[in-house]
């Protein structure tokens, strides 16, 4: 059974850094996409980052120059690096990985993806 495990988030001030890990259990990160998403109370859980099988990354245009997705294949994790957090990036952010069915709506798209974590939570205070 694949699993993903989150971890990394807590609080910080803005304009500081954090990074998140993702480490996958009978999945392997070389294959396929995966990638990290971000969901606030209220709000529909959206697209921060994607990494395909060929490192190729994708970013949503609020994290861009700021957020850096990452993995190492030999310890089997993601990484999404965050600096100059801002008080907008707080959010329970979770791992995602193996498009489905719904990949045609793009690798940013939380419908895409078959398996999910359950989460950290990032907390950015001003």
């Amino acid at each position: 059974q694949v699993r993903l495990v989150e971890s990394g988030g807590e609080s910080v001030q803005a304009g500081g850094s954090l990074r998140l890990s993702c480490a996958a259990s009978e999945y392997t990160v070389t294959y396929d996409y995966m990638a990290w998403f971000h969901q606030a109370p209220g709000k529909e859980r959206e697209g921060v980052a994607s990494i395909d099988t060929f490192r190729n990354t994708r970013y949503a245009r609020s994290v861009k120059d700021r957020f850096t997705i990452s993995k190492d294949n030999a310890k089997n994790t993601l990484y999404l690096q965050m600096n100059s957090l801002k008080p907008e990036d707080t959010a329970m952010y979770y791992c995602a990985a193996d498009l489905g069915p719904g990949w045609a709506l793009g690798a940013l798209d939380h419908r895409a993806y078959n398996y999910w974590g359950q989460g950290t939570q990032v907390t950015v205070s001003s």
